[in-house]
């Protein structure tokens, strides 16, 4: 059964529409025509767009370049909508949502581009939450319901988000793995020199039982990266191999991290490239463990409201920082067995590009 097969099989009341929260609500009818404009999954992939930090509230030209640029994906990386104000309300949740969908270039995007997502914290509900957040399955409940997912998802009946998809024939194979980031995470260990310059939030905290993902996604994660693919888009809210900061990320917990790595090693798995959102940047890093192969990370993160001052060591870092509204676009050249990881502006314009041999990437 397909996805639009799949879809017409959701309840119908579950759906959200660009006009959920106006005046009069949606009607069946209306949701149902929604669900059925869901375009179809791509046969094969040369063209993934990838952005993150999109606030509901703030002018959205975004989405003129991304449609302009045609990809055969697009994939929301977390911060979907910003609804993370305190004391949390699931109305002022499905209020962005709403407003969300009623943004013309979205709602365009939606009909037309395939697409997946996976939340970061301020569409879960706390900034820079975990697992504490005591709201986290009325939020995801929500989720599930705007992005429209079926009522037989996986997703549905376990903890947390994280989801994976493949398109393609053997040779030519891509794996989209979406991690939750948020849902089981343990708190990460604040810094005491929290207003020091550099403003740095967190210190990595070596204590055994912290988590990113927790033992049943960790599992599954496990399982994933054993199946067959040629290039692996490894989706995750925070940063992963990224130096240099002390904001949120895989290195809060460095056990995590270093066990990651681990994975992918006993797993065999080749082709990673991590794609990441939460900084209001855009970056590409490269990280090159003692063992395995050189690991990349393609940061887009400032769909909406990029940092326009901001700065970071970035040992690691490949080329400058993308600090103006920007999208990721990902081009697979399946010829010369590459990948350019690289982001255009609000206007279409190149911003940065990275070349990744796939030869490297195993």
């Amino acid at each position: 059964m397909d996805r639009r097969q799949l879809l017409k099989t959701a309840s119908l009341t579950a759906l959200f529409s660009g006009v959920v929260g106006c005046a009069g609500g949606v009607s069946l009818q209306q949701s149902a025509a929604s669900a059925a404009a869901l375009p179809d999954w791509p046969k094969q992939i040369q063209r993934i767009a990838f952005g993150s930090c999109l606030d509901q509230n703030k002018a959205q030209p975004i989405w003129t370049p991304i449609l302009a640029a045609k990809p055969d994906l697009f994939i929301f990386g977390g911060d979907n909508v910003y609804a993370s104000r305190q004391p949390w309300l699931l109305a002022n949740l499905e209020n962005a949502y709403a407003t969300q969908s009623a943004q013309a270039g979205f709602a365009k995007l939606r009909q037309q581009v395939p697409h997946v997502a996976i939340w970061d914290d301020h569409d879960m509900g706390l900034n820079d939450g975990g697992a504490e957040f005591p709201h986290k399955q009325a939020a995801k409940n929500a989720f599930m319901d705007f992005w429209r997912l079926p009522e037989d998802d996986p997703r549905r009946n376990r903890e947390g988000l994280y989801h994976a998809v493949a398109f393609g024939p053997p040779g030519q194979r891509v794996q989209i793995i979406l991690l939750d980031a948020r849902w089981f995470r343990s708190r990460p260990r604040v810094t005491d020199q929290r207003d020091a310059p550099g403003k740095e939030r967190y210190v990595a905290d070596t204590a055994p039982q912290k988590t990113m993902l927790g033992d049943a996604q960790w599992q599954w994660l496990e399982a994933q990266l054993k199946q067959p693919a040629d290039v692996r888009f490894i989706v995750s809210g925070v940063q992963v191999v990224v130096e240099g900061h002390g904001w949120e990320g895989w290195h809060n917990f460095p056990l995590e991290q270093e066990k990651l790595r681990r994975l992918l090693i006993a797993t065999k798995a080749n082709g990673v490239v991590f794609l990441s959102g939460d900084r209001h940047i855009g970056a590409v890093y490269k990280s090159v463990p003692s063992q395995g192969y050189p690991l990349f990370e393609l940061t887009s993160s400032g769909m909406t409201h990029a940092w326009s001052d901001a700065k970071e060591a970035g040992p690691n870092r490949l080329g400058s920082l993308v600090t103006q509204n920007h999208f990721a676009l990902i081009d697979i050249d399946w010829q010369k067995r590459q990948v350019q990881l690289g982001f255009q502006s609000t206007q279409g314009e190149w911003l940065l590009k990275e070349n990744i041999k796939l030869s490297d990437l195993q």
